[in-house]
């Protein structure tokens, strides 16, 4: 799983197979949805045969134990360069492959493009954000793929009356469809003003290889200062004087492991080393506390952290550690009066709340400030100077909460079964509000701000759906299906009224169980496309995630994997036990290490999938466990078990690995995708993956595979390239399924 911008106090999990960025999202969490039987194959007219991969011997011993890889040659020996001819012509092989597949498909392809692009606002823009004398927004223009930043002054005005100014007094700031002109792929990360707010540094990426170059605009002048940074991040911390710039960069491995002060009119071969990470299943990540006194400096793997600060009004001092790390004792912090408040879990796995002095952090001096639960998840902690935040997970949702005067947290309410919340854009350290994003699956996106002197909120805006779009035409269930171990699996539910709940109905499944991660219900625009056709879309919250607790994640980790699969085979059969709908008439989706998942479902109950889409599949689980070249897999071990060290992991990895585990059988109609220069993934996972597939399948359902020749882990970048894509996966699946439509 890998998404998108640095998140505040960001989980490690985002170092890894899980991407999840606004943008990307309708493209990482990948939905398909079958109508009718698989007896219903395609009616198009195949105008090549699929590509026939070669199968070169190539076997290697472990704990004793041969393994064969005919297909291991797709690995190019000098990557991350990709210049092995053979490799590019499979692969370009492939890709004709699948344009001419979907070539017939071209007219349903942009009838359900333009019908998924109505449903977007043209010119949509941001919520104002305030931070200092200035208001921050940014904006679509109508027909460009990416966004402009703009601001303008804030002229004392309270957040319940500043609003988007006249034209004229709007200052432009950065036209990201100017930086991706003539480019292929274009993302930027990091977007992190100077305490003047007259310069701007962030990362810019035209391969999708996330390996950005840090830039410095001159904001008045429009142009950039004669530095660029390559290979870092993208994110940059400020001292609190202007003077200097902190950031990280990647070693050769892709491995965020130095933090650097860059001080402003000087060469970068001055730059300084403050920290470097010598660990390889460590990641460094940098944040500014919301009081903006310090710098926080994380090193961390999927289940251990450590944390240095430094003080931002004395750049040039030294870092100062909180906690030595210790194994699986996480923690992270905010910064409030002269007191650290760290979120930590050394007392209990759901995590308490401490406080810290901050002349001396150490863990002698923590004091209680919030008690550990068995029911309360907590997963984020804010303080700003008159309040302090806090994000949690009680009975399975998601809680926003403000910690009172008797030292208890009082939930902000709201009243749907089934929802998401989660922190708005908050940069000021006293603000007179909260801003909070809300939204379910039948609720659009709704933009709170939380008055903290009255206890209201204010709804500032509520997603436009420029077509039409009427909750009360929908219906959302929140269920529980029985797994075979006999524990409760949460699924939430969303379909139109007028849908029969008879067994009629095709559905749509989607699922990702790995990292911790939560997939909650939020309303996503695409699949009104399948749920308006009848369709009904179903989310299952498996073990793996933490939808339910820390407990959730550990129950489908390590040792435990194979109850993540177990489990949405079993949501899936419990729904057409339920008459939402039938065997075989359920189609699959995910992405990255929810493709992991893809791959075990397929092996395990083929029979059940009308179709599966599986984006940047990891697949290969144990030939990349046992590469620890790779930049991911030293950090990965405590979340997969490590084979190289451990027989028993081995064994296990084995049992249930997708690529492994293949065999001569009837599989799905598939649909995969794959980025040459994805990090997270490697493209010669699902390449490998789909070529075995190819060589052993006994029928002849469609098997397509894509691999964006100049992208990386989310598809290709561009607000309407990826609508695109979504348009391509669903016109694949309704062909297959529905060759009427």
């Amino acid at each position: 799983m890998r998404i998108e911008s640095f998140v505040k106090k960001a989980n490690i999990a985002w170092f890894s197979r899980h991407f999840l960025t606004n943008l990307q999202l309708t493209r990482v969490i990948f939905i398909i949805v079958a109508s009718t039987s698989l007896a219903q194959m395609t009616d198009i007219e195949q105008t090549s045969n699929p590509p026939t991969a070669d199968r070169r011997e190539h076997t290697t011993t472990v704990h004793g134990i041969e393994i064969s890889d005919p297909y291991f040659w797709m690995k190019d020996p000098s990557y991350p360069q990709v210049d092995d001819q053979d490799v590019l012509d499979y692969l370009n092989a492939e890709n004709k492959h699948f344009d001419e597949y979907m070539a017939p498909l071209g007219e349903l392809t942009e009838r359900l493009f333009q019908e998924i692009k109505a449903r977007q606002v043209e010119d949509e823009s941001s919520v104002p954000v305030r931070d200092g004398k200035y208001v921050y927004q940014s904006r679509y223009i109508p027909g460009k793929q990416y966004r402009q930043h703009v601001r303008w002054s804030a002229k004392g005005d309270t957040f319940l009356e500043y609003g988007t100014p006249p034209a004229s007094a709007t200052q432009l700031i950065l036209d990201e469809n100017v930086l991706a002109q003539d480019e292929d792929y274009f993302q930027r990360r990091g977007f992190s003003v100077d305490p003047t707010h007259s310069l701007l540094a962030y990362g810019v990426d035209f391969s999708g290889n996330e390996r950005f170059t840090l830039q410095i605009l001159e904001i008045a002048s429009n142009n950039l200062l004669p530095i660029a940074i390559p290979n870092a991040t993208g994110e940059a911390i400020w001292s609190n004087d202007g003077k200097s710039l902190f950031y990280v960069v990647n070693n050769e491995n892709w491995r965020p492991y130095q933090v650097v002060r860059h001080a402003l009119g000087t060469d970068k071969s001055e730059d300084v080393v403050i920290y470097e990470e010598k660990d390889d299943g460590f990641f460094v990540d940098i944040d500014r506390s919301t009081s903006r006194s310090y710098l926080i400096v994380r090193a961390a793997s999927n289940v251990t952290s450590e944390i240095r600060v430094l003080s931002l009004d004395s750049p040039k001092a030294e870092l100062k550690l909180v906690a030595p790390r210790r194994h699986q004792h996480e923690y992270d912090l905010d910064h409030h009066g002269d007191q650290f408040v760290i979120r930590t879990n050394d007392q209990h796995k759901n995590f308490g709340l401490v406080l810290a002095p901050e002349n001396d952090p150490t863990m002698a001096n923590w004091k209680p400030l919030l008690e550990p639960s068995d029911e309360r998840y907590i997963t984020d902690v804010t303080t700003f100077a008159s309040h302090v935040v806090i994000a949690a997970r009680e009975k399975g949702l998601e809680t926003v909460s403000i910690m009172t005067q008797s030292g208890q947290p009082q939930a902000i309410p709201f009243s749907e079964a089934a929802y998401s919340l989660w922190f708005g854009s908050n940069p000021e350290p006293d603000p007179e509000f909260l801003r909070i994003e809300y939204s379910s699956l039948t609720t659009p996106e709704t933009t709170y701000d939380y008055e903290f002197a009255t206890g209201k909120l204010h709804t500032r805006k509520v997603q436009e759906i420029p077509s039409g779009h009427e909750p009360t035409h929908y219906l959302t269930d929140r269920i529980h299906a029985t797994a075979r171990d006999g524990v409760k699996v949460p699924v939430t539910l969303v379909y139109r009224k007028d849908t029969k709940l008879d067994g009629s109905a095709p559905l749509y499944l989607y699922g990702y169980g790995a990292y911790g991660a939560t997939m909650d219900p939020y309303f996503r625009t695409t699949i009104l496309s399948l749920v308006d056709r009848g369709f009904v879309y179903a989310i299952a919250h498996i073990r793996g995630g933490a939808e339910l607790g820390y407990h959730w994640y550990e129950s489908g980790k390590l040792r435990h994997r194979t109850n993540t699969f177990n489990d949405f085979v079993d949501v899936a059969r419990h729904l057409a036990d339920q008459h939402y709908t039938t065997e075989g008439r359920i189609a699959i989706a995910g992405g990255s290490a929810g493709g992991s998942l893809m791959g075990a479902a397929i092996n395990q109950a083929p029979e059940l999938w009308g179709a599966v889409a599986a984006h940047v599949p990891f697949v290969d689980i144990l030939n990349t466990m046992l590469d620890d070249s790779l930049p991911l897999t030293p950090i990965e071990w405590p979340e997969w078990g490590n084979p190289i060290e451990s027989k028993e992991d081995f064994e296990y990895i084995r049992s249930y690995s997708p690529y492994d585990q293949l065999e001569p059988a009837t599989y799905p109609p598939l649909f995969v995708t794959a980025g040459l220069n994805d990090p997270r993934v490697t493209y010669w996972e699902p390449a490998k993956w789909v070529a075995k597939i190819r060589h052993l399948k006994l029928d002849d359902n469609p098997l397509v595979f894509k691999t964006e020749m100049s992208a990386g882990h989310g598809g290709k970048s561009g607000r309407y390239e990826s609508l695109r894509e979504v348009a391509e996966e669903y016109a694949f699946i309704l062909n297959v399924m529905t060759p009427q439509e």
